[in-house]
């Protein structure tokens, strides 16, 4: 995929269930549909996957395509391939953004997450997921927090990312 997800932000949710995409997203959702043109919906699916998952994990059409062509080439009949079959297919659901550059995200996924008024979107780069923010701040900001507390206080997360191949 050509672009990335960038940035986080808090969009209200309506009570028939429509939430604004930012407008960042929109583009990339938009490159991401193969088959979107001008004047076009876009096309995304949410993953909202297994009991336990506590956000919406939101594919453009590329996206969920490779993903898609990685678990072909897992061997059938297996549990991993199964359990992701069951994660990406079974535990989504296709939907399109509006001419107004909104998602309706039904009720079944509402209730999922327990979303409310308002939605936290943060970016996930090839993906960007939707959480109530309360859920998010006191869940995944706790995990950040505590996996920090292990390095010291000058760290660059740079540091952490792998040298990339001698191009040439």
């Amino acid at each position: 995929m050509a672009r990335r997800f960038r940035g986080e932000f808090h969009q209200k949710v309506d009570t028939k269930g429509r939430v604004s995409i930012p407008a960042l997203f929109r583009r990339v959702i938009e490159a991401g549909d193969p088959d979107w043109t001008d004047g076009q919906r876009p096309n995304l699916v949410i993953v909202y996957g297994p009991p336990s998952q506590k956000r919406l994990d939101c594919y453009t059409i590329e996206g969920i395509e490779e993903i898609d062509r990685r678990i072909d080439r897992m061997q059938r009949g297996t549990m991993e391939r199964r359990m992701l079959e069951r994660t990406f297919h079974g535990f989504s659901h296709p939907s399109q953004v509006d001419e107004d550059g909104r998602i309706i995200l039904p009720q079944k996924l509402r209730d999922k997450i327990d979303l409310g008024g308002e939605a936290f979107f943060i970016a996930s780069g090839d993906h960007f997921q939707i959480w109530k923010p309360e859920t998010y701040e006191t869940e995944e900001l706790a995990k950040t927090e505590e996996w920090l507390e292990a390095f010291p206080d000058d760290f660059d997360p740079l540091s952490l990312l792998p040298e990339l191949p001698e191009e040439g």
